[in-house]
């Protein structure tokens, strides 16, 4: 086997998820499984009475995980070069640049970072627990619904941008408030504004701690008065990322349909359509159900 075609095979494996690709399925089901694992490694750790006694086995399962990682990076940006998607031609080196600033890639360099810098730098243990859990975002390349929530969550940042600074307002409004009303009355807890913080963020996404509580007339007011306007605040983010969800949706499904549509001109959808479709389904992760709705329709209509 040449070089560029072991290339594309490989890249055929780590990156088209091809359902009908035995070697690509089962290499999805083990990196999805050495992701799992290594969650619970970083939980178990925690656990004093686990970890003394298994600190070896943790620490060669560790390195071995950080092995294979590092060797599905290396591959990823060497096979990236085959991604027949992109339409703009570019040499191999600059589609290798591009593709390692993306969100995948850096990902991926994350997980194998986690692993490598505590070998060249003295690292606090808590600190690369948090380090390691961030291979949990490796889940977005096996799971459409994360990729879906990203995309989302990119297309609405400017809105999300704008709930944001509402929230961050009403709660300096809200710990600027109590602190004037209650400071007073409990300078240990409504000393200052930064204290009065802790009160305004519980107050106004309504979790209500109870730790820290208004006791003075307008305090209990003015609390009364935050917790109603947070109901609304809050619902702010939920509401942007709902609409964005829906508006995702509709969209894969007019694009399956405008794909569905041109096969269907001739009246007859042929096997080169047909796996075609098959391919964009699965890209716009829709159901069999959907689907079938779908072409049931344009079946009719036509």
């Amino acid at each position: 086997m040449k070089l560029g075609d072991a290339r594309k095979r490989l890249w055929q494996i780590l990156e088209k998820g091809n359902s009908k690709d035995k070697v690509s399925v089962y290499t999805d089901i083990f990196l999805i499984c050495l992701i799992i694992l290594n969650i619970a490694a970083v939980l178990l750790e925690t656990v004093d009475s686990i970890y003394s006694v298994y600190k070896i086995e943790f620490l060669v399962f560790e390195r071995l995980s950080t092995f294979i990682f590092l060797i599905e990076y290396i591959f990823r940006v060497w096979v990236c070069v085959e991604d027949d998607t992109k339409k703009k031609k570019s040499s191999a080196t600059i589609k290798r640049l591009k593709y390692m600033i993306t969100w995948p890639a850096i990902i991926d360099l994350l997980a194998v970072l986690s692993g490598i810098l505590p070998m060249i730098f003295n690292v606090d243990l808590r600190i690369l627990r948090a380090l390691r859990m961030l291979r949990l975002l490796k889940f977005s390349r096996y799971f459409k619904v994360m990729n879906l929530l990203l995309g989302v969550l990119k297309e609405e940042k400017q809105s999300f941008l704008a709930a944001m600074f509402l929230l961050t307002i009403a709660m300096l409004i809200a710990s600027t408030g109590i602190y004037i009303f209650e400071k007073d009355a409990q300078p240990e807890k409504f000393g200052s504004i930064p204290e009065a913080m802790w009160w305004a963020v519980a107050t106004l996404t309504t979790v209500g701690y109870g730790d820290v509580t208004p006791i003075t007339p307008m305090g209990k007011l003015f609390g009364a008065i935050v917790t109603i306007i947070g109901i609304g605040t809050v619902a702010l983010p939920s509401g942007i990322l709902a609409s964005g969800f829906s508006d995702q949706l509709k969209r894969r499904q007019n694009t399956y349909k405008d794909e569905l549509s041109k096969a269907l001109q001739d009246g007859i959808i042929t096997n080169a359509e047909r796996s075609k479709l098959s391919r964009i389904a699965e890209d716009m992760n829709l159901s069999i159900d959907q689907i079938k709705i779908m072409e049931k329709k344009l079946k009719d209509d036509n």
